[in-house]
């Protein structure tokens, strides 16, 4: 008997010492040689800088092309290297099919299918994390734990699951049908009176969400609600906002009402998104209380050309919305870019829309935002709407390894950012030479 106890110790001392000299035999050093770097905090480029990463995480950046001994050499001294971009307003698992039929023709499943097709492209483009801020109860969370098993390729994700807004607002996904002809799992998005809200922010929590959306003004891709219109009373939003912050969720408001903006930021939101008919009272008290802007330029230019070059791909009533709300909110990035607003990247696209993501840049610095300062809306800033600015959003010690490469100088020409050549994520590289590797 003391001999097989002994014989057990000893195999798990071996199998310990095992584990740790296999934890040593597998950690990896690399080194990226970055001609250029834009590292997402300094307000010029570096040049010719060393990026010493072990395994997934960055341990040093230094002057000069060095090259540690025993490390794997990453030569990107011909290119422009940035931190994984950040986007934060997403929606993972949409097809980007706008017309008034669409929502009868996918199942669960084929949502599933599309958010794990969309994750791959948008890693691809360059995006290494993402919130997904709607989609259904199940999708999201099945996509973060296949990313995290890496059973599929994705970036880093947070996901609100299904937006929370009042009966007849703009998450509403019964809008517009006949009676009688529910949406499946409709009503978990539907929040009437304060406990209703703190409930569907548990249960959203316990479901797996990591972000809370609200939906407090209309919108413009449903139908029939005004984007004017408050929709979610005060004492709503602000049991929303109390139970996800004790919580530690943040919130995002979709809002294009002044009302809705400015009633949103005073219960406490963490992000206004979209924000179209913000005025200068808006941008005073979304600087008081440190709320972002997630503009969201791309939907805006996108829906507009449909409704103006293709109306009836749309349901009804959108396009008209379309028209009257998308020249103001491309004035309004700018406006609040100028007035001091913390301004966060986000497309409220899939990677299945027609427009390529990386588009929202341009029509960023098109709207009054210098080059560089549209680069920090999807890196530094994203990371700090996020919370998570000591692990994503720069490239500086301990930091995840999420780093992308372009050819030429995104700061002269913005559109690089859609021709993005390497992407890493985690120290493990997942597209070189503008090929995906997985």
């Amino acid at each position: 008997m003391k001999e097989r106890v002994a014989y057990r110790c000893a195999a798990a001392a071996l199998t310990i010492a095992a584990g740790l000299g296999a934890g040593v035999a597998q950690a990896k050093d690399v080194v990226i040689h970055a001609g250029h770097l834009i590292d997402g905090v300094s307000a010029k480029p570096l040049d010719k800088m060393s990026i010493l990463i072990r395994d997934d995480r960055i341990t040093g950046v230094q002057k000069g092309f060095v090259t540690p001994a025993g490390a794997e050499v990453i030569d990107l001294s011909d290119a422009t290297v940035l931190p994984g971009l950040i986007e934060s307003h997403d929606h993972i698992s949409s097809t980007g099919d706008r017309r008034p039929l669409a929502r009868f023709f996918d199942t669960e499943g084929d949502s599933v299918i599309n958010a794990v097709v969309n994750a791959r492209t948008e890693l691809g483009w360059g995006f290494t994390t993402v919130r997904d801020m709607g989609s259904g109860l199940y999708e999201g969370p099945a996509l973060q734990r296949a990313i995290a098993a890496n059973k599929v390729v994705g970036p880093r994700l947070w996901t609100a699951m299904q937006p929370l807004g009042a009966t007849g607002g703009h998450s509403d996904r019964n809008n517009g049908l006949r009676p009688g002809l529910d949406m499946p799992d409709s009503e978990s998005g539907i929040v009437n009176g304060p406990e209703s809200a703190a409930e569907q922010v548990r249960l959203h929590r316990r479901r797996g969400a990591n972000v809370i959306k609200l939906m407090p003004s209309g919108g413009v891709g449903s139908i029939g609600d005004d984007p004017n219109v408050m929709t979610m009373t005060d004492a709503e939003m602000k049991a929303a906002v109390e139970t996800a912050h004790s919580l530690d969720l943040k919130v995002g408001a979709h809002a294009h009402g002044k009302k809705a903006i400015d009633h949103a930021i005073l219960a406490g939101v963490d992000s206004i998104e979209h924000g179209t008919y913000s005025d200068a009272e808006s941008y005073k008290l979304m600087k008081e209380h440190g709320t972002f802007l997630v503009p969201t330029l791309l939907v805006a230019d996108e829906i507009y050309q449909v409704a103006v070059n293709h109306p009836e791909l749309l349901p009804p009533t959108v396009a008209d919305k379309a028209k009257a709300v998308t020249p103001t909110m491309i004035g309004n990035a700018g406006r609040a870019y100028r007035a001091g607003v913390k301004i966060a990247f986000g497309t409220d696209q899939s990677a299945s829309s027609r427009r390529e993501k990386a588009e929202e840049f341009a029509l960023l610095v098109k709207a009054g935002l210098p080059a560089m300062e549209a680069i920090f809306t999807a890196t530094r800033n994203a990371a700090e709407l996020i919370g998570a600015p000591n692990d994503i959003g720069s490239v500086q010690p301990g930091r995840y390894a999420d780093i992308i490469a372009v050819k030429g100088d995104p700061l002269a020409d913005i559109t690089e950012l859609q021709r993005v050549r390497f992407v890493m994520k985690g120290g493990e590289v997942f597209k070189r030479d503008g090929q995906m590797l997985r």
